[in-house]
């Protein structure tokens, strides 16, 4: 402690010689101004350097699947400009290691760069495992997005894991209502339809209408027909609505066609819980629908 408080003054009277303080005729201290790039800034107790095998994934991470092409990429941006961003840490006591909470894709990159450490921000250990997940989801999201139906797999484990409704999870992600529940409805499809989405063969949006049909096996017939066919998302939603007018006799080979009732209401059930009805006796289609609900919207935004 003697030897710490005498390296301070030593540095103290260091800077008051340096500046003027005891010479003789002056007309008082004068004050030197920091450097700009120093005003305003502080320096963070949490950065550090840590070598790469100390640090591992985490385990419950909701990526699980990364493009090796692109982090080929981004470790040649690092062999070239090095390391911009800091990655995020937590350390853990189980694993005797740290553990990534963001920036899982730079720490990859990091590796096949064949850097030996890499710059961090460590944060506190008393952030449970629902803040983790969240903190991770958002680095996903903000800068490379998860694949559809595995964005749809964390927003779920999100949700449970705090007692979310969808709302709410929209609320503490700042992503739209609507984007989350179009989201949570692809994890209703089966899993091989999933796949095609996955895989780029289905757009999302496109896989979303076909969520609307109740029936497994129905959704994938359909979906099916959507790739073969090459039918854009307008033309999905027909063919949803024909397959949700027909009645269960009308699968069967040779069945007589039968011209489907004209709808005159549609109930839409909400992630958010409230039911939504749209009325109209000359007849409903997605359109006439769609225009209602913007109109409605958009007079409710103005109040």
């Amino acid at each position: 402690m003697a030897k710490s408080t005498d390296m301070m003054n030593r540095f103290g009277g260091n800077v008051a010689e340096s500046i003027g303080a005891n010479r003789q005729g002056g007309v008082g201290p004068s004050v030197v101004a920091p450097p700009a790039r120093n005003v305003g800034v502080d320096r963070l107790r949490a950065g550090a350097q840590i070598e790469i095998d100390r640090i591992i994934a985490d385990p419950n991470q909701p990526r699980t699947e990364f493009d090796e092409e692109r982090l080929d990429r981004l470790a040649a941006s690092l062999r070239e400009h090095g390391q911009i961003q800091p990655i995020s840490v937590r350390w853990s006591e189980h694993h005797d290691r740290y553990i990534v909470v963001a920036g899982e894709r730079r720490w990859r990159a990091s590796i096949k760069a064949g850097r030996k450490s890499i710059d961090t921000v460590i944060l506190d250990g008393s952030r449970d495992e629902s803040e983790i997940l969240e903190l991770q989801l958002i680095e996903n999201c903000l800068r490379e997005d998860l694949r559809p139906v595995e964005q749809a797999k964390a927003f779920r484990t999100l949700m449970d894991r705090n007692g979310w409704t969808g709302e709410q999870l929209a609320e503490k992600l700042h992503i739209s209502n609507p984007s989350v529940f179009r989201s949570l409805a692809l994890l209703k499809l089966p899993f091989p339809v999933q796949d095609q989405v996955e895989a780029g063969n289905l757009a999302p949006s496109v896989a979303y209408e076909v969520s609307r049909i109740n029936d497994a096996a129905e959704q994938a017939e359909v979906a099916k027909r959507v790739i073969v066919e090459g039918l854009n998302r307008d033309q999905t939603v027909e063919v949803v609505r024909q397959s949700k007018a027909r009645k269960p006799t009308e699968k069967g080979r040779g069945a007589a066609k039968v011209k489907p009732r004209k709808v005159t209401e549609r109930v839409f059930r909400t992630e958010v819980g409230p039911k939504v009805t749209v009325e109209f006796k000359r007849g409903l289609d997605a359109t006439t629908v769609l225009a209602a609900v913007l109109e409605v919207a958009d007079r409710l935004r103005a109040e």
